[in-house]
């Protein structure tokens, strides 16, 4: 133990770069970015095997630029007041996207706190779905 005091008393700036990193990591679990996090071609095999719902949180003009097929469009800032209009998936796997992912990971927390239990992020937004070559309507 004292070895691990030593170390760390002469290697400071390499321990708390190492106590940073772990934070973010935490953080980025904590805020569903870990395991509710899926890739497009997880969003895929959950849209064909488990019957998913695609919610797309992106502004109406975005969405109807190009939106994954079947999704349901909610804006990011409408989902809390319009959360009963989902209420009919509750049961199924929701996958939430926006443009890159980071409005998709606040929707999932609002989701989660309406008492959705199956909701997932896609990793990477839109952007990463059109990386892979997946069709958009």
């Amino acid at each position: 133990m004292s070895q691990l005091i030593e170390f760390a008393g002469n290697h400071l700036i390499l321990v708390s770069a190492f106590m940073f990193i772990v934070t973010l990591l935490m953080v980025n679990i904590a805020q569903g970015g870990g395991a509710r996090s899926v890739y497009p071609t997880q969003a895929v095999q959950l849209l064909n095997h488990e019957d998913a719902v695609v919610l797309d949180v992106r502004e109406s003009t975005e969405y109807d630029a190009g939106h994954i097929i079947n999704a349901k469009n909610i804006p990011r800032a409408e989902l809390k007041s319009r959360l009963d209009e989902l209420k009919k998936f509750k049961d199924r796997p929701i996958v939430v996207c926006c443009a890159n992912g980071s409005a998709s990971a606040i929707a999932l927390r609002e989701l989660s706190a309406g008492g959705f239990e199956k909701v997932h992020s896609l990793k990477g937004g839109l952007t990463a779905w059109r990386t892979e070559n997946l069709p958009l309507t």
